[in-house]
């Protein structure tokens, strides 16, 4: 019996041609990018602080009830993506 012919595969391998290369920025954050990063972390800091102490004497935050966990730790969690961000 006569044996089969043996394909020879093609090669899969990128070329370097094929590839873009792709700039990418490098360097500090601007300062203003720091300042509001920060800015949204103190704002749920101080937003859970003035629930904790004052909400009695605040009615518009005592109306809000458990929608305050939600504001500031949002405003927290805000600032913490931005953290990723940062360079």
């Amino acid at each position: 019996m006569p044996k089969s012919k043996v394909r020879k595969k093609t090669d899969y391998s990128i070329t370097p041609t094929s590839r873009i290369p792709v700039k990418v920025k490098v360097g500090p954050s601007p300062v203003w990018y720091i300042s509001i990063m920060l800015g949204f972390m103190l704002a749920g800091l101080v937003w859970l602080l003035v629930y904790y102490l004052g909400a009695d004497h605040i009615g518009w935050m005592s109306d809000l009830g458990a929608w305050n966990f939600l504001i500031g730790f949002g405003l927290m969690v805000i600032g913490l993506i931005m953290t990723m961000r940062w360079r």
